[in-house]
């Protein structure tokens, strides 16, 4: 018996499901991708220089016209990343200071994107304070740091279904910066854990979060090989 076809790993992206007009999948797809982007999309309307509610209406509105609209379905399968692609939109719909034409009630309308307005301004103080930065560096910044905070939740998910939260806790900071050789020790005495052990854990951990950072780009790109150089990107842009 022939063996089993290899999964093809990139045809159901939901940057690929977005494109594929009509699919019945596109619009859970793209509110994924939006939900996603909504920060650093925010971030780059407040670095335009728009003030915090008025950079909250647009940023609301813009999303809700990509989820309500049929614009997509005249994307260009060659778009390249929906990173490239949504800040060009984006860019396009301030050009047209859309907020003037169709108003929307902050966060109304938007059960499926639901963002609150003073959270998404104090992560814009929070991390974006002031600098020489441009708009679409921010953009990229956020981008970066969206993307592996979804996939830190998606790691402490998983070992909290695991029965092992306490254990991603004390061990997280590896992940995020810190450094956990100092502490090995006392944490192996906490949990009843070797040293030895700690530290191969600390190494599977590593391992699994780089993975789903990579399969988080995955969903926003259209081949296989475009990963490495959005994960390359991705390390830039947070430098």
């Amino acid at each position: 018996m022939a063996p089993p076809e290899k999964p093809q790993r990139f045809a159901t992206t939901q940057w690929s499901l977005v494109a594929a007009a009509g699919s019945p999948d596109a619009r859970e797809a793209l509110a994924t991708l939006c939900g996603l982007y909504w920060h650093p999309c925010y971030a780059f309307v407040r670095r335009r220089g728009y003030a915090a509610e008025p950079a909250f209406d647009l940023t609301q509105g813009f999303f809700l016209r990509l989820l309500e609209s049929n614009d997509l379905a005249t994307v260009d399968r060659e778009r390249g990343r929906f990173r490239t692609w949504l800040l060009a939109a984006l860019k396009h719909h301030l050009a047209n200071d859309w907020h003037r034409e169709q108003a929307q009630k902050r966060g109304g309308g938007a059960a499926h994107l639901s963002i609150d307005g003073a959270e998404a301004e104090s992560q814009y103080e929070r991390l974006e304070p002031s600098h020489d930065l441009t708009p679409e560096r921010i953009f990229e910044r956020r981008w970066a740091l969206a993307l592996l905070q979804r996939a830190l939740g998606t790691l402490r998910d998983e070992y909290a279904r695991l029965g092992k939260a306490d254990l991603f806790e004390r061990l997280s900071g590896v992940l995020t910066g810190g450094s956990a050789e100092s502490t090995y020790q006392a944490i192996a005495a906490d949990l009843g854990m070797s040293e030895s052990n700690v530290k191969v854990t600390v190494h599977r951990l590593r391992n699994r979060y780089r993975a789903l950072i990579q399969e988080e780009i995955a969903r926003t790109v259209e081949r296989e090989d475009e990963v490495d150089d959005e994960l390359r990107h991705l390390l830039a842009a947070l430098e």
